[in-house]
């Protein structure tokens, strides 16, 4: 299976700059920000720089060698997660539910995007409305990254889940994390049951994580053509 479409790729420019400039009033002068990577966090890592050429002072842990290259070339500085907590993460998704659940991991990026927002105090999402779900799964897949030794112990225990695992290529072969890993698409139908599956997903031997981030995240802005929506945790949508 070939990389699926990139995440934000339903957003056009002037709904990328609004979400952008929506999410730059949640960063603090002189904090630490993990930049997530996809268009839509790419976007922001963008008009991030724009800022720091301005003035601002933050520091950017980013979640893919992508992402790291990026925030050198528009001026953020790097660095990692030796400074500490992180004040905030901004990342984009590629499934959001009613409970702010995600599926994220169609750019590959899924085990830095977890470790970085594991190490931040708010998470931070950016999407376009066709990112809303009912139910997660509702795309019709979870990405899952797995250690290549164990690629056929992993696709058999995958199946027998009742998913139908294909190991995604890029030019024509295996795709590789900026981990040295291969990314199993896992084929779903809609996931009622999410936290089991994604416990029985995680203990199989030679997965090192799944797509399924949930409970991680505070808040999602929503590109709905020319407005923004914010969403929180525990509230009502605005």
């Amino acid at each position: 299976m070939t990389s699926p479409a990139p995440p934000g790729a339903g957003l056009d420019q002037a709904q990328l700059e609004r979400l952008t400039a929506r999410a730059l009033d949640h960063v603090r002068d002189g904090t630490v920000v993990g930049l997530g990577s996809g268009r839509a966090a790419s976007a922001f890592v963008r008009a991030l720089g724009a800022r720091v050429a301005g003035g601002l002072r933050v520091r950017g842990v980013p979640t893919s060698e992508a992402t790291a290259r990026l925030a050198r070339e528009v001026g953020v500085p790097v660095v990692g997660l030796e400074e500490g907590i992180l004040d905030i993460t901004v990342d984009g998704a590629d499934e959001v539910d009613p409970h702010l659940d995600l599926i994220k991991g169609y750019g590959g990026a899924l085990v830095r995007e977890r470790i970085v927002a594991t190490a931040s105090r708010r998470r931070l999402i950016l999407v376009g409305s066709e990112k809303l779900v009912p139910v997660l799964g509702s795309r019709g897949q979870v990405p899952v990254e797995v250690i290549p030794f164990a690629w056929p112990l992993v696709a058999r225990e995958m199946a027998a889940l009742g998913c139908r695992p294909t190991l995604r290529t890029a030019g024509g072969v295996p795709f590789v994390t900026d981990n040295g890993n291969r990314i199993a698409d896992c084929a779903v139908r809609v996931i009622e049951a999410k936290a089991a599956f994604e416990r029985d997903l995680r203990a199989i031997p030679g997965v090192v994580d799944t797509g399924l981030f949930l409970g991680t995240t505070d808040v999602v802005l929503v590109a709905e053509g020319r407005e923004i929506r914010e969403m929180r945790r525990g509230a009502k949508s605005a």
